[in-house]
């Protein structure tokens, strides 16, 4: 696993319990898988035979990745083309939550019928994604890869359905965002990504060219807009790494233009979104959205009762962000 040298701060994922956060190292792992036929195994970074093609609507997939089984879910649409290459979404849930949350909270799978792709919902181990050293939990103390769980999350299911390569991309929220800018740093998998309420950890040298969507509200108090701890910033305990400090939001998408090597962006403001568009080489695009006055939260989803009773963060609704990651990802697959 890469070593980094920032330190981080603690993440609460949109929408789940802020009294667990202290809480995550003892959180269970995923329920065991219940995937029909045999799960494929990663060891040393090549997979195994795997199960045949999952059924459709949802189902549970397990894979071995470096002696550890993880599991993930696969959402097939019932009406996916059958006659050539299909897109897939990866979603990362954020600290605490888990793929089956994800799958619940998010509207990927409507989105998914409405449009004919395949979406992956992967479980982190403990709640938690090891993007560096010091973030977070469990998973970053005990050096999990969780960079390799994902590659062979897509390789698997590359080999059960006929995935597209040129329109392979992945969605983060929160501490599955920064798993999803860490797989942007480390990997060539993904055509594009999106980002909500989260940010960029660790050392990111020589990336791929890669389009990025970042969407983040000005109020969000976990993962700060201006950068620096959030409010939960050295919550981790008993040796478990737990800090998260990032760059300004803004920062962060200049970082990436320069990267894909983009012309200045244009600003457009209407109410409270501000939407900051920059054309890149090869039709790769960095966008930023950002809110004002919103929270840590995905945006257009819809607030849980749980998350009333506790006071978290009001989803904001002047943006979906699933139908506007869909577009964006539609809009742009890997340069041919």
């Amino acid at each position: 696993m890469s070593r980094y040298r920032r330190r981080l701060t603690v993440l609460v994922t949109g929408g789940v319990l802020g009294a667990l956060v202290t809480g995550c190292t003892s959180a269970p792992d995923p329920a065991p898988r219940t995937s029909a036929g045999d799960p494929p195994s990663v060891d040393g970074g090549s997979v195994g035979p795997g199960p045949a093609t999952p059924p459709v609507g949802s189902s549970a997939q397990g894979i071995t990745v470096d002696g550890y089984d993880r599991t993930y879910r696969v959402y097939r649409p019932a009406d996916l083309p059958s006659d050539g290459p299909v897109p897939l979404v990866v979603m990362l849930h954020g600290l605490l939550g888990s793929g089956e949350q994800a799958e619940s909270w998010y509207g990927w799978n409507a989105a998914a019928d409405s449009a004919g792709f395949v979406v992956a919902y992967p479980d982190s181990r403990n709640r938690a994604w090891a993007v560096s050293e010091e973030c977070c939990g469990v998973s970053a103390r005990d050096g999990i890869d969780d960079t390799a769980f994902v590659a062979a999350v897509v390789e698997s299911l590359s080999g059960q359905l006929p995935v597209d390569p040129r329109r392979t991309y992945v969605a983060g929220i929160s501490n599955g965002g920064m798993l999803a800018y860490r797989l942007a740093c480390d990997t060539s998998i993904f055509a594009a990504v999106v980002a909500v309420s989260a940010t960029m950890l660790g050392d990111c040298p020589a990336p791929e060219p890669i389009s990025v969507l970042h969407i983040h509200g000005t109020a969000d108090e976990t993962i700060p807009y201006t950068g620096g701890p959030g409010r939960w910033d050295g919550a981790g305990r008993d040796g478990v790494p737990g800090t998260v400090d990032g760059p300004p939001v803004p920062d962060l998408a200049q970082r990436w233009r320069q990267i894909d090597q983009c012309a200045a962006p244009q600003t457009s403001t209407e109410a409270t979104v501000t939407t900051m568009a920059a054309s890149c080489p090869d039709g790769r695009a960095v966008t930023l959205i950002t809110i004002d006055g919103a929270g840590h939260q995905w945006p257009g989803s819809r607030q849980r009762a749980a998350g009333r009773l506790l006071g978290l963060d009001r989803p904001a609704t002047e943006v979906d962000a699933t139908a506007t990651g869909w577009q964006f990802f539609a809009s742009h697959p890997r340069p041919a």
